[in-house]
């Protein structure tokens, strides 16, 4: 049986889940994802894993935080209040706001929390500090002659 390598062009379903059990990605709704191995597009370990899967197979792996969107940085999360907001935004946890760095590089954030008049603005990725846990399937192999 054909086994993934460095290189080879696969097709791949996957469902990724937190500790919680709270699914935060799939691909199972549609259709399967198509990864180029070796290409980095796709977290290190994740792409490291289908090494030697065959169609057909599957495997859970974890991936830890550093090795995934990295630690929560406390460093990362600034403190604003409501007044340095346009006006027009009806603020709310989860949200997602987006805003330029000193250099003009868009800088994407989250609100964390919201006291009184002070609003937390989380700029790490939404998933850093979470392990993740993927349930991947190697569904088949595309070749380029195909």
């Amino acid at each position: 049986m054909r086994q993934a390598t460095q290189g080879d062009r696969v097709r791949v379903h996957y469902t990724g889940t937190l500790d919680t059990g709270t699914q935060f990605d799939s691909s199972r709704e549609g259709e399967p994802m198509e990864v180029n191995i070796g290409e980095g597009r796709l977290i290190k370990p994740f792409e490291d894993a289908l090494h030697g899967m065959g169609e057909g197979d599957a495997k859970q792996i974890a991936i830890q935080p550093e090795d995934a969107y990295g630690v929560k940085l406390d460093a990362m999360i600034h403190v604003v209040t409501r007044e340095q907001l346009p006006p027009s935004i009806d603020i709310h946890i989860g949200m997602a706001l987006e805003a330029t760095d000193p250099n003009g590089n868009p800088v994407n954030f989250r609100v964390a929390k919201i006291d009184g008049d002070n609003i937390s603005l989380d700029a790490n990725h939404p998933l850093a500090g979470q392990v993740l846990t993927f349930d991947i399937e190697l569904v088949g192999f595309i070749d380029e002659a195909a």
